[in-house]
């Protein structure tokens, strides 16, 4: 009986360490495959850039007051009203266009800030009102221009000091980024009231932002 619970007893452990043997064969056979990917993104900013030209040929940027782009009000300095020669009661006219820039990624909105205007003679400005619209070309401000509907930037009339009313001037991006937007054209008139002293000299300025627009 003794040798054959020893047998008996030899076979369970037998049997427990083949158990042993297949549990470790199970654990071999469960080991899995990994496998990684990755993603990158590269981000680079975009190009704005708004310039300026007074005679629609030569373009530049004007992005301080000191280097702000003189306007000429003389367009027929043979006609009636030349700017140097104001009189009460008269008009004068002078161009300036916008367009965005070669390289620009993006459209652009442009708002008048401010306008002004300084005097030798403290007060006179006052003599001087102004008005601002859209026109075809440069040779289409002139005087006696008036505003076609839905061309108007701000009202003829203003006085200098004020933008009230203005509205946004809309400008595109070039078709590449090779190429210049199509340009606007701004016509600008001053109008000299009654008041309006002799041998006076009066410098206005106007202050635009441009915005870009996705």
């Amino acid at each position: 009986m003794a040798f054959a619970s020893n047998q008996k007893s030899r076979k369970v452990k037998a049997l427990l360490a083949g158990g042993l043997v297949l549990g470790v064969g199970a654990a071999v056979t469960l080991a899995a495959w990994t496998d990684q990917e990755w993603a990158t993104g590269n981000f680079t900013a975009g190009s704005f850039n708004v310039q300026g030209s007074t005679d629609g040929a030569a373009w530049g940027d004007n992005e301080i007051p000191g280097e702000a782009a003189a306007i000429s009000f003389s367009l027929d300095p043979d006609g009636p009203n030349p700017a140097e020669n104001l009189s009460p009661d008269t008009t004068v006219a002078g161009a300036f266009a916008l367009r965005t820039a070669a390289g620009t990624t993006y459209d652009a909105t442009v708002k008048l800030l401010s306008s002004s205007a300084t005097e030798t003679t403290p007060g006179d400005s006052a003599n001087l009102t102004y008005g601002i619209f859209i026109v075809d070309n440069m040779a289409a401000c002139t005087e006696d221009a008036i505003p076609a509907a839905g061309n108007e930037v701000i009202a003829n009339g203003t006085a200098f000091g004020s933008v009230s009313g203005a509205t946004v001037i809309n400008l595109a991006k070039g078709a590449s980024t090779t190429e210049a937007g199509a340009p606007v054209t701004l016509c600008f008139q001053v109008h000299a009231g009654a008041g309006l002293d002799e041998g006076q000299v009066n410098n206005a300025t106007w202050q635009f932002e441009a915005t870009s627009v996705e």
